[in-house]
């Protein structure tokens, strides 16, 4: 369990290029250029930031339950793909990670890093066209969701980008 947490703090570490400092009850980032006050970073950064505290002080063990809206908000795309192998590596530790998102990078970071022993699942809450009702779908893979307006709006993309490849699309 120590070698995990060790992972997950030195991949947290990178990504932030440098390491969470206290001092008078203040954060830093302590990086090659000196110590940034958490207030001057970008909110990105400073969410990593305080992930990798998270785990450092021990808040985020075994049973314990971690709820992130939107990960990728304010984050470079390039990270996507350290902060979900991070979650994994966290839900492997014995933490429950609750995410939510509306992007397909996100789902498909996860679909291609999870392992077959993860425990992951993708839900998605949608109206129900016969009584209007709230509804909740579930599968093992993004993908798998008949009711994800995720695929529906990347699939709608993908569709235009070839129509406008071949010379069908709209000339905006």
């Amino acid at each position: 369990m120590e070698s995990r947490r060790k992972r997950v703090l030195k991949a947290l570490q990178a990504a932030v290029e440098g390491k969470v400092t206290v001092r008078n009850e203040e954060f830093f980032l302590r990086d090659r250029h000196g110590n940034l006050e958490f207030t001057l970073l970008a909110e990105g950064m400073r969410k990593l930031g305080l992930l990798w505290l998270l785990v450092r002080n021990g808040t985020l063990l075994n049973g314990s339950v971690l709820f992130w809206d939107e990960p990728e908000t304010n984050l470079n795309p390039r990270v996507f793909g350290v902060v979900i192998d991070i979650l994994l590596q966290l839900q492997r530790m014995g933490v429950q990670v609750l995410v939510a998102t509306h992007d397909y990078a996100i789902l498909k970071e996860l679909e291609l890093l999870m392992r077959t022993d993860d425990h992951v699942r993708f839900c998605t809450l949608y109206r129900d066209e016969a009584d209007g009702e709230l509804a909740c779908e579930a599968a093992r893979f993004p993908f798998e969701l008949d009711h994800s307006p995720i695929a529906e709006a990347f699939t709608s993309l993908y569709d235009r980008a070839v129509e406008h490849s071949l010379g069908r699309g709209d000339p905006r």
